[in-house]
C-alpha cells in the first residue's frame, strides 16, 4: 500500500467517489488522477465526496479528514485541463 503515495508529498488527497455501503467499499481518486478502491471503515467519517490528507510512515498509511481536500482536487483538475492544449506545434516535424 505505500507504494500508491509518495511519502514525501505532504499535499497528497484522496476524495470519495463513490461509497458503496453495502460492500463496506468506497471508490477513491488520489491527487494523481488514480482511482481505486478502499475499505471505508479505514476512512474516518465515510460520505461520498469526503476528501483525505495522506500521511504514510514507516508505521504504516493514515487518513485525516481534509474539509478543503475536495475542492482543492476540483481546482487541480481544473488546471490540467487549462494547461492542456491539442493544438499542433508549427515547429514539431510530422
Amino acid at each position: 500500500m505505500t507504494a500508491m503515495v509518495a511519502p514525501h508529498d505532504p499535499q497528497q488527497l484522496l476524495v470519495i467517489d463513490v461509497l458503496d455501503e453495502d460492500s463496506g467499499l468506497a471508490d477513491v481518486e488520489d491527487s494523481q488522477g488514480r482511482t481505486f478502491q478502499l475499505p471505508a471503515e479505514w476512512l474516518p467519517g465515510a460520505a461520498d465526496g469526503a476528501a483525505y490528507r495522506v500521511q504514510v510512515s514507516p508505521a504504516g498509511v493514515s487518513f485525516t479528514p481534509a474539509p478543503d481536500g475536495a475542492r482543492l482536487m476540483r481546482e487541480r483538475s481544473k488546471q490540467t485541463l487549462l494547461d492542456f492544449s491539442d493544438e499542433i506545434d508549427p515547429g514539431a516535424g510530422a
